[in-house]
């Protein structure tokens, strides 16, 4: 009786596996990720004034871990990085006291090693072209 179960069981598992698609392997991806983003790991100042964004790191899903300065510390609400090695983009969106969701849109640029994009200032509904250079250590 109990290898009619096993064979069932079996069959089961394999049914499923048949139903599911193309079976992957389990993906590495975590580091492979986290190491795409690289070249965003730094702290970068914007060109037009004293704000800062520093990118401490990005994790496998995109979640990135970034602190904004105005000079002080201003609370990031959610940061995520997307795209790949050769057309990285951040998304920062501020929470604070003055930054209801404001919202930076970044995009990588190798070339020059800057972060150029948009910012949205909530506050004045509007949006603004800015660039952020690399802070040499």
């Amino acid at each position: 009786m109990n290898t009619i179960f096993r064979t069932l069981a079996v069959l089961g598992v394999t049914m499923l596996s048949l139903s599911c698609g193309k079976q992957t392997e389990p993906s590495s991806s975590a580091t492979d990720t986290k190491a795409g983003f690289q070249p965003l790991a730094g702290r970068w100042q914007r060109i037009d004034g004293d704000y800062m964004i520093e990118v401490k790191g990005v994790d496998a899903n995109g979640k990135a871990e970034v602190a904004y300065f105005n000079p002080r510390p201003i609370n990031v609400a959610r940061a995520e990085a997307s795209g790949d090695g050769g057309n990285m983009r951040l998304t920062i969106e501020l929470r604070d006291t003055g930054y209801p969701g404001c919202i930076y849109k970044l995009a990588f640029d190798k070339a020059k090693d800057q972060l150029v994009g948009t910012y949205f200032q909530a506050a004045q509904d509007t949006t603004y072209e800015i660039a952020f250079v690399r802070v040499k250590e």
